[in-house]
């Protein structure tokens, strides 16, 4: 039996297109892809995010706890509202999750976590807890009484379009600049997208999320589902979990070194693994030269040795197809590859793993 967002109604009654997405019945587009891809990149759309998790952290350890739990340091978070992107370790290094962590007060802070992946960072999280002795509280806001609906309006329309329907968050969401979020009322409004575009977050008490999507489409904001998601956050050079890295994949190798603190003395779950392993491979973008489609798990033939696409597809904003790809380090920016595209060579440049933001190509 598949789980549904409570946004389901909402979605068959737009002759959404329904699929199977990690055992979570969920849109996967309402007509055209590229339609809604190019909506957020010049206008405005909206997507359910409401099978991703909401986890808050409540107690006098907070900050500690959250200080050893992940490889970015939460030391950085000083100011209520303010949001961390990090990663979560196991003990070899690997990424068990890549989550948002929103700072409150010192005893009060929300994570977000992802939907597949979310039962078994739960009970990491608890055992953690319980093996540190630490006075926290964790309580997922997903399945329950408590729980929240969340719905992402991104383009660069969003915001305009999120106060034309909700005009009491104004005052309180128009100064956020990114990765900032505010409550306001019933409401917990971030900045912290997945798309390369502005926009909101919002989470809400699930009961209110449908007449909210509805308002907001009566206001002339494009739903949106997972195709057109996945190839805005592709061309955002933005990692999914599952495809761009896992368990078995270091922080170092998958691009997310910006987010691991390793200078200071602070110690953290993989940290001894990662400093004893280093950097094994770099993430870095193609874009193919010929014709054809760069896929998930093709071959990248280098001078340096082979690598391999972790995702790939066709770029409506650039009209070629790109990816993200884990190559042999010593591979430079510029340089020629080869993809191996069913036992033919094609070739494929190497770019900095962004290739489209605020409505435009930067390559």
């Amino acid at each position: 039996m598949l789980k549904k967002t409570v946004l389901n109604a909402a979605h068959r009654a737009m002759n959404a297109r329904m699929v199977d997405f990690g055992g979570w019945d969920m849109p996967v587009n309402y007509g055209s892809q590229i339609e809604e891809h190019n909506a957020v990149r010049n206008n405005c759309g909206m997507f359910d995010v409401s099978h991703m998790c909401p986890v808050d952290v409540v107690g006098p350890d907070c900050r500690a706890f959250l200080s050893r739990l992940v490889a970015n340091d939460v030391a950085k978070l000083q100011i209520s509202g303010k949001a961390l992107y990090a990663a979560m370790l196991n003990d070899a290094g690997g990424v068990i999750d890549d989550l948002i962590i929103y700072f409150l007060t010192d005893t009060r802070f929300r994570i977000v976590v992802n939907a597949g992946t979310a039962e078994k960072d739960l009970a990491w999280m608890q055992g953690k807890v319980a093996e540190w002795k630490m006075d926290v509280t964790i309580t997922q806001r997903r399945d329950g009484v408590n729980n929240l609906g969340i719905i992402a309006v991104q383009g660069p329309n969003a915001r305009t379009k999120v106060w034309e329907v909700l005009p009491q968050t104004k005052a309180a969401t128009e100064g956020l600049k990114a990765f900032f979020a505010a409550e306001v009322d019933q409401y917990f409004i971030a900045s912290t997208g997945y798309t390369g575009e502005d926009g909101y977050e919002i989470m809400l008490p699930a009961g209110e999320a449908e007449a909210l999507w509805n308002a907001l489409h009566k206001a002339g904001v494009a739903p949106c589902g997972l195709g057109a998601r996945d190839t805005l956050r592709l061309e955002a050079g933005m990692n999914l979990y599952g495809q761009d890295m896992d368990e078995t994949v270091s922080p170092l190798d998958a691009g997310l070194a910006w987010t691991v603190a390793m200078k200071d003395d602070r110690d953290f779950v993989g940290k001894s693994a990662l400093t004893a392993a280093g950097q094994q491979k770099q993430f870095l973008g193609l874009i193919l030269l010929d014709k054809g489609v760069l896929r998930g798990h093709q071959q990248v033939i280098t001078k340096q040795g082979n690598g391999e696409i972790t995702s790939g597809s066709f770029s409506p904003t650039l009209q070629q197809s790109i990816a993200l790809a884990r190559l042999p380090l010593g591979v430079a920016i510029g340089d020629e590859v080869e993809v191996d595209i069913r036992g033919k060579l094609l070739k494929a440049k190497v770019v900095k793993p962004v290739f489209a933001r605020n409505g435009k190509s930067v390559i």
